[in-house]
């Protein structure tokens, strides 16, 4: 029992750096932005790769941030520039996305067996594999947080969540909504991108179909955080996310233990996903709000 929940705290902490991703887009921006199926991809296929040629892993990381950031860059101008709807702007990312990700893999998946990774510096101090994983997810979930927490407060980070929150007001102040949205988008894919490389070296290898329902994942591990650990300060709930997306390992970890068939994990993730996204509504048709009159009215 303890190995399993190990595993799931290890993958929730690397899936948690791609769920802050999806939040930037999703809850700030208020963009469904479907380029993260993508760009997670994108992500591994960039470090997998850059890994097989001799590169050093951390700078093989860090060149899949920047390829997830120029997928963002490609959305977010379809979407400003061209007017193109954010949806299907980030529909066509995606699609785009899948060829240029089998060109730089090469092949449908790229095995990274025998490869030194961005864990292997943790395991030479004799951590295990899956601690090795845990400290290394924990030391990147914190430095993201860290680094979001201190961005969305500077003056360009606060004009983007008021353009996800108010637009029009935005404009008002003559700041640039599209150029706030690009940046938005650039982050969000950047950091998703961060997450496929990791999850990547993680599981030893890259393929070309592994975003597929990524973006699902996200959000359920958006709405776990919110609703079992609260939206309070900005900090908190930046951290909420990763304990969402551990959360979320885990329930997946009992519910196969309980015996469900893999192939039904996305079923029952989209189920979770459109009970949790209803669950406003259901509480006010539940729970309706009184009518009070004030004598004299």
């Amino acid at each position: 029992m303890f190995d399993i929940i190990k595993g799931a705290v290890s993958l929730g902490l690397l899936w948690s750096v791609m769920t802050i991703g999806v939040y930037i887009s999703f809850r700030i921006l208020d963009i469904a932005d479907l380029t993260v199926e993508g760009s997670i991809t994108l992500g591994a296929a960039i470090a997998a790769q850059a890994i097989t040629k001799g590169i050093n892993p951390y700078i093989a990381t860090g060149m899949a941030l920047l390829g997830g950031m120029a997928a963002g860059l490609t959305t977010g101008l379809l979407h400003t520039k061209l007017k193109i709807p954010a949806l299907l702007s980030g529909i066509l990312t995606m699609i785009a996305l899948y060829s240029i990700n089998l060109r730089v893999l090469g092949k449908a998946s790229l095995s990274l067996l025998r490869m030194e990774t961005v864990y292997t510096a943790f395991e030479k101090m004799g951590l295990e594999s899956s601690w090795a994983i845990i400290a290394l997810g924990l030391i990147s979930v914190t430095v993201v947080i860290c680094f979001l927490y201190w961005f969305f407060g500077t003056e360009i980070g606060c004009a983007i969540r008021a353009t996800g929150n108010n637009p029009n007001m935005v404009r008002a102040q003559g700041i640039n909504t599209n150029i706030m949205i690009t940046i938005g988008l650039v982050i969000s894919n950047g950091i998703v991108a961060l997450s496929g490389a990791l999850i990547a070296q993680n599981q030893t290898f890259a393929d070309v179909q592994m975003g597929t329902g990524s973006i699902v994942i996200g959000l359920a591990s958006v709405i776990i955080g919110e609703v079992l650990f609260g939206k309070r300060n900005y900090f908190m709930r930046l951290t909420s996310l990763a304990m969402g997306s551990i959360t979320y390992r885990l329930i997946i970890a009992f519910v196969l233990k309980l015996g469900m068939h893999s192939n039904d994990l996305k079923l029952f993730t989209a189920i979770t996903v459109a009970i949790a996204l209803s669950l406003p509504i259901i509480r006010d048709q539940l729970n309706p709000p009184k009518i009070s009159f004030k004598e004299g009215e």
